[in-house]
């Protein structure tokens, strides 16, 4: 059989595997043990196996990924996400969406120590939505901002999905976390206009709350000392060039079991639970790794990329506009499956696309990230959407995407703004 139809066919098997709930790395790694074989045979598909997943635990860069979801749950068991909360709602809680701006600059904050989008929907919809409703905010918008807040993680360093993509792309991963600093802060001040906007037309939908003292905003400082110092170490410590990215994974996660001893709130079984919590975490995330590996390589040797960039240099359309038909695709893509998923189905032959257009593949990596977290927050996946609403049922699932709407609109505004203008993204980078 033509190598290239076993492809398309192997494709085509895995995302049907996945539309039947199979796990992406499962279905990804049977597909392309499964192709292999048959474009070579069993004996070098076992062999190959056996290589990639053994060259995949060698390296290094995996070994930031137990002790970065080890320094969330720890951090997350330490209390630390509502005394970020805290300390900025005392600041800008007084103002009209001052509460959702709040959550917003939280989760911004919790995601660059937690990592993951939905710990960090999670942690907020227990710490967040209560005090919102309390406050008179509209359950909906309430309830999709701390969804859309929830997307931060993904994309403020330090970054599972980044990583992910740096292990996969064999790219480093620190160049990755400083070309997301620019979008990250982009995201949050792209979803501060959100929140203002929407507001000035429903302004019932979230009043203002009452001004604190100069003293309670001393107060919620000192309260979220911890943080703070966990931020600077970890991130300071990445971008200052004082430790790599696996040192400040131990430091974070070592920083974030003092402050959750000292406090006494890291019993013998907290602590047994957050090691069982990351241990699986890390597991799906290894099985991913390694399903996406073996994937690529059946690609690979299949021939689909180099064909399938050859197509594209036929359609003699200009770079940016291929890029533009990319992210419809992966936006089309991300509303029917996981939005992870589909990325690292289409990696093997969308990137080689990518570069050979011109394009950066750290530039690439980003706008995957962002397009990831679109997914997170639009219908009918929305991973987020479906964590708030497992947290409160009483919210309808079609309000809370009402909720993000504004917040969508946010996010293809900005994905289009960095697509057409690379040199945002990879400005620290010069």
């Amino acid at each position: 059989m033509d190598p290239f139809l076993i492809a398309l066919l192997g494709l085509g098997a895995t995302f049907l595997l996945i539309l039947l709930h199979v796990p992406i790395g499962v279905a990804m790694f049977a597909v392309g043990v499964g192709g292999y074989a048959l474009l070579e045979g069993v004996r070098p598909a076992v062999s190959t196996m056996i290589s990639e997943i053994s060259g995949n635990i060698e390296n290094p860069g995996l070994a930031v990924i137990p002790l970065f979801l080890l320094m969330g749950s720890f951090a997350t068991a330490g209390g630390l996400s509502g005394e970020i909360y805290r300390f900025a709602n005392a600041f800008v809680g007084h103002r009209r969406g001052g509460l959702a701006m709040a959550t917003m600059g939280g989760c911004g904050v919790f995601g660059a120590i937690c990592g993951s989008s939905a710990a960090t929907a999670a942690t907020f919809g227990r710490v967040a939505l209560p005090e919102m409703l309390k406050r008179g905010y509209a359950a909906h918008f309430a309830a999709g901002t701390i969804a859309a807040g929830g997307t931060l993680g993904a994309l403020v360093p330090p970054s599972v999905i980044m990583i992910i993509y740096a292990v996969i792309t064999r790219e480093n991963i620190l160049d990755l976390f400083v070309a997301a600093v620019i979008p990250a802060a982009m995201a949050i001040l792209f979803h501060f206009s959100a929140i203002s906007i929407y507001l000035a037309r429903n302004p019932e939908a979230g009043p203002p709350g009452e001004r604190a003292s100069w003293r309670e905003r001393w107060q919620a400082t000192l309260g979220a000392w911890a943080a703070l110092v966990m931020l600077i170490a970890v991130i300071g410590g990445i971008y200052g060039g004082i430790v790599t990215v696996d040192e400040a994974a131990a430091l974070g996660a070592i920083l974030a079991l003092v402050f959750a001893v000292a406090r006494r709130r890291m019993s013998w079984r907290v602590f047994w639970n957050a090691l069982i919590e990351s241990a699986a975490a890390t597991a799906m995330i290894y099985v991913i790794i390694f399903g996406a590996s073996v994937f690529t390589y059946f690609m690979t040797v299949s021939n689909v990329p180099p064909a399938l960039t050859e197509w594209v240099k036929g359609l003699d359309l200009a770079p940016v506009l291929i890029i533009l038909v990319l992210l419809a695709i992966y936006i089309v893509l991300g509303a029917v499956f996981d939005t992870i998923s589909a990325m690292l189905i289409t990696l093997p032959f969308v990137l080689p696309i990518v570069k050979d257009l011109g394009y950066d593949p750290i530039w690439w990596g980003i706008i995957n990230v962002v397009v990831v977290e679109l997914g997170m927050i639009t219908p009918p996946i929305g991973m987020n959407v479906f964590v708030l609403h497992a947290l409160a049922p009483e919210i309808k699932l079609n309000r809370i995407f009402a909720g993000v709407t504004p917040f969508v609109i946010s996010d293809m505004i900005r994905l289009l703004i960095l697509a057409l203008f690379p040199v945002i993204t990879l400005y620290l980078l010069r």
